[in-house]
């Protein structure tokens, strides 16, 4: 009875803010590497993803969720890698300039 419970409510959406993370594919992006990862959010996706760059064989990685919500994966998926090229194009790479192996935008 509590399985059954449990796959009604998370078929409605119930259950905690951050149920699920997918990873798509990364892409490349003038030498970064791109990765999307929504969150979902019930029956929707948050827009998020990292932004990865090597520097003398270390790897930088900068982590962004951003408030966008999407009704398809899909659209979640696509819009990550925009934002995310975005962010590469108006900072010029500066987002690693700190140095720090890791980090949030």
């Amino acid at each position: 009875m509590a399985s059954f419970l449990s796959r009604l409510m998370s078929m409605f959406g119930g259950g905690s803010a951050e149920t699920a993370r997918k990873e798509a594919e990364p892409r490349e992006y003038e030498g970064f590497r791109i990765y999307a990862t929504p969150i979902r959010e019930g029956a929707q996706f948050r827009l998020a993803g990292r932004i990865e760059k090597d520097f003398d064989g270390e790897t930088r990685v900068r982590n962004f969720i951003r408030a966008d919500i999407f009704t398809s994966e899909a659209d979640a998926l696509e819009f990550t890698f925009r934002k995310a090229e975005q962010i590469i194009g108006q900072s010029r790479g500066a987002i690693f300039a700190d140095g720090a192996a890791s980090g949030n935008i």
